[in-house]
C-alpha cells in the first residue's frame, strides 16, 4: 500500500460500503487512513505553513496559550519529551475559541482566515467520522453531538544529535478518536500492532489523514475497539510538524451502549466522565492505556 504500510485505508465516499471494513479496522488496528475526506489539499498545506510560523513565535507569546482543561494549551519541551512542543485550541468547533486562540498567538489576518477555515473543515470531518462509526454499528442517534474537541499543533525539534531518540513516548490518546495530518516530508510515527506487539512505521501518504482510536473509544465499545499505542521517533535531522484533531468525550458520564453488551460480553467499565479520566491519566502517569484498568467494574457488578 503506497506510502501507508499495512494500515487499513477507508474511503469516506464509499459508505455504507466501507462500514464492515471500518469496524474491522477499529477492532484489529485501532487506526486507519482515510481518503476522499473534504479538507482541500491547499488548505492542509496552508495550515501547515501557519503552524510552523506559530510554533516559531517567541516563548512569551506561546505561553499565552493557556490551558482550558488540563494539558490543552501550550506544551513546552519536558524531561520525558525534550524534543516536542505543542500549541492547543480547546473547543475549536466554537468560533469564539478559535478567535481567542488567534488573538493569543498574534495571528495575522491571513493566518486567522486559514486557521478559521481549517478549524471549521476539520471539526466537520470529526463529526462525520463519528457519525459514520455510529451508523456502522447501527446506532440511531448522532454519536458525538456536543462533545468537546481539541486542535493540537505539534512541533518536533529534531537535530543531528537526536537521531535515534524518541520524539514522543509511547502512549494512547485519552479521547474517543483522533484525526492526524502527518508531516509529508518527515516521518517517525510508529504504532504497536495489536496482535504481534511489533512496532509498525506509519509513513505519510500525502492528501490522506490518519485516524487513531483512544481510551474513551475502548471503554465506550466495551473493549471491542482497540486504543492503539503509538509514538514518534527521530529518524532524520529535520523539524517535524503535525496537526492533530481530538474528539474527546462528553461532559456527562459516558456509558457503553447496549449494542456492545450481552450475556457473553458483560459491561466492563464504569461510566466515565472524560475530564475526570483525563485528570486521572495525568495524575497517575498511566499514559499507555493502563488508566482504563482503574475504570473496570468488579465481576459482581
Amino acid at each position: 500500500m503506497a506510502g501507508g504500510g499495512p494500515i487499513p485505508v477507508i474511503d469516506l465516499e464509499d459508505f455504507p460500503g466501507q462500514s464492515k471494513k471500518l469496524l474491522e479496522a477499529c477492532e484489529e488496528w485501532g487506526c486507519f487512513r482515510i481518503i476522499n475526506h473534504k479538507i482541500p489539499d491547499k488548505l492542509m498545506l496552508d495550515m501547515k505553513t501557519v503552524v510552523r510560523s506559530l510554533l516559531d513565535r517567541p516563548i512569551e507569546i506561546k505561553r499565552r496559550n493557556t490551558d482550558v482543561i488540563a494539558g490543552s494549551g501550550y506544551v513546552p519541551p519536558t524531561k520525558g519529551n525534550p524534543l516536542y512542543e505543542a500549541l492547543g485550541c480547546y473547543d475549536f468547533g466554537s468560533s469564539g475559541a478559535v478567535e481567542a486562540f488567534c488573538t493569543q498567538m498574534d495571528a495575522s489576518p491571513q493566518q486567522r482566515e486559514i486557521i478559521k477555515e481549517y478549524s471549521h473543515a476539520s471539526y466537520e470531518l470529526l463529526m462525520e467520522m463519528a457519525r459514520k462509526l455510529g451508523e456502522s454499528i447501527g446506532l440511531g442517534f448522532d454519536l458525538a453531538k456536543g462533545w468537546p474537541c481539541l486542535l493540537r499543533l505539534n512541533k518536533y525539534n529534531f537535530t543531528e544529535e537526536t537521531v535515534g531518540s524518541t520524539g514522543l513516548q509511547i502512549h494512547t490518546d485519552t479521547g474517543f478518536l483522533t484525526i492526524l495530518q502527518q508531516d509529508d516530508c518527515v516521518g517517525g510515527l510508529e504504532v504497536i500492532d495489536k496482535t504481534s506487539g511489533e512496532i509498525v512505521a506509519v509513513d505519510s501518504s500525502p492528501g490522506s489523514l490518519l485516524v487513531n482510536l483512544g481510551d474513551i473509544a475502548t471503554a465506550w465499545s466495551n473493549g471491542k475497539f482497540f486504543n492503539v499505542k503509538h509514538r514518534v521517533q527521530c529518524k532524520e535531522t529535520k523539524t517535524r510538524v503535525s496537526i492533530v484533531l481530538f474528539l474527546l468525550g462528553p461532559k456527562e458520564p459516558l456509558e457503553t451502549p447496549p449494542e456492545f453488551v450481552d450475556s457473553n460480553h458483560p459491561r466492563l467499565y464504569a461510566p466515565i466522565i472524560y475530564e475526570e479520566f483525563r485528570e486521572l491519566r495525568l495524575s497517575t502517569g498511566l499514559r499507555a492505556g493502563e488508566a482504563l484498568e482503574l475504570m473496570c467494574l468488579k465481576p459482581d457488578n
